[in-house]
């Protein structure tokens, strides 16, 4: 295998505090050499002029349908959208069917992952049994197998008693329980954010207290027990100034956020369009900001896609009963781009840090870093690249995002994972 010469991106990392011109040179699967003028004889050269090299992106919130929904998404499929994008690491979410609870189907992801070859996939796990809330999983059975933490994603554990004693488990184990913090019952039948843009279109709200409540509720367990908690997809200010304290009473959470609660509001709701209807909802203009400022303070530790692929004829179907869940794997470098780089909100050094360095530590992984001799996971981005997604250019197997056909800036050009290209851009 040929050696690999990046020559003259922008490396940045945010571990090292790099940001600078550099040369690349990788050697095997990893990082041989870091300088200014790099030779090297026989090696295939990447021209990354005007580029920005990173770390290789890690997502912790991907959902591949695999098993139970080949139609939407499968492991191959998903990996495609995932290199596309830019992450060379993807968590899978466990609400599958079956669900992700036990070391079979754990096991079956990595076999799949491995037989596709393209990003790393881990799995994880189910909290409880089929996702039913009641009886908690065989936590040091599924760790052993590979599962890098625990969620019943597309539902908050209801039964408090059982959350307890899932956060006293995970504590002996150190690894997160990823919670979904919406209260079904608060946000019943809800179609979108509850405020006034849901008043005037006359639909049924979910309200950000049934966010928030699940967030409180939880932080209280967290402080009670000392275990790790990571809350998934955050969209409400109140929620986020909840976690804000939680951090300066150091408590061991962390959050995420998605790319369409600080891209869109909720009046992009008036068009009807199923694709911007997910859980939770997007939310106020008030709501947007105060994740811009979440993002910028650091109450957001990551930003994840919740990639969610649904077939075209569920999201074909009337508001009500069109599924929730946009795809974001292939999109989520130009919102991210565009809303917060170009409007100078944050640094590249900030927003990487969200997208490498914290998901590696959040899942236990000693990646998301640029130096010599470190593992060749590495990501190459177009920042000023004008483009439109279409059907055709998007590797998804699911196609619903509201941002087909409109003009984007930034694009991922080149990944390498563990030292082989595992995409590049094809113009």
């Amino acid at each position: 295998m040929k050696p690999i010469l990046i020559k003259g991106g922008r490396v940045i990392d945010p571990q090292t505090k790099c940001d600078d011109d550099l040369d690349l040179l990788i050697t095997k699967n990893e990082i041989s050499k870091i300088g200014k003028t790099i030779k090297q004889r026989d090696a295939y050269i990447i021209d990354a002029k005007g580029f920005v090299v990173c770390p290789g992106l890690i997502d912790l919130h991907t959902h591949l349908r695999d098993p139970g929904r080949p139609d939407e998404e499968t492991i191959e499929t998903g990996s495609k959208a995932a290199v596309a994008g830019g992450f060379t690491s993807i968590c899978c979410m466990p609400n599958t069917d079956p669900a992700i609870d036990n070391e079979g189907i754990v096991n079956y992801i990595y076999k799949e992952a491995a037989r596709v070859n393209l990003c790393r996939v881990f799995p994880i796990a189910a909290i409880t049994k089929n996702r039913e809330g009641r009886q908690i999983t065989e936590f040091g059975e599924l760790i052993r197998a590979g599962a890098k933490g625990f969620s019943d994603d597309g539902d908050a554990v209801a039964n408090s008693s059982v959350l307890r004693h899932a956060l006293e488990y995970s504590k002996i184990f150190d690894v997160p329980i990823l919670e979904h913090p919406v209260d079904k019952d608060l946000a019943q039948d809800g179609l979108m954010n509850e405020g006034l843009t849901s008043t005037r279109l006359g639909m049924q709200g979910s309200p950000a207290i049934a966010e928030e409540i699940i967030v409180a509720r939880d932080l209280l367990l967290a402080k009670f027990t000392g275990a790790r908690l990571h809350f998934c997809h955050i969209s409400s200010k109140n929620a986020l100034e909840l976690i804000r304290n939680a951090k300066k009473e150091g408590l061991r959470v962390t959050c995420e956020t998605c790319p369409h609660y600080f891209v869109f509001n909720d009046q992009v709701l008036e068009s009807f369009d199923t694709n911007y209807k997910v859980n939770p909802p997007i939310r106020t203009e008030e709501d947007r900001q105060a994740v811009i400022d979440g993002l910028r303070d650091g109450t957001i530790d990551c930003i994840a896609t919740d990639h969610a692929p649904h077939c075209q004829a569920e999201k074909e179907l009337e508001f009500a009963s069109a599924p929730f869940g946009m795809i974001g794997l292939e999109l989520a470098i130009p919102m991210i781009i565009m809303e917060l780089i170009q409007k100078q909100r944050l640094s590249w050094i900030k927003v990487l840090k969200m997208l490498t360095t914290n998901p590696a530590r959040i899942i236990g992984r000693k990646t998301g870093i640029i130096k010599e001799g470190g593992l060749a996971d590495l990501t190459i981005i177009d920042p000023k690249k004008k483009w439109k997604p279409t059907e055709s250019t998007i590797q998804s197997k699911s196609k619903n995002t509201p941002l087909l056909g409109k003009e984007l800036v930034g694009r991922v050009v080149s990944v390498v994972v563990s030292g082989k290209i595992k995409y590049s851009l094809k113009d």
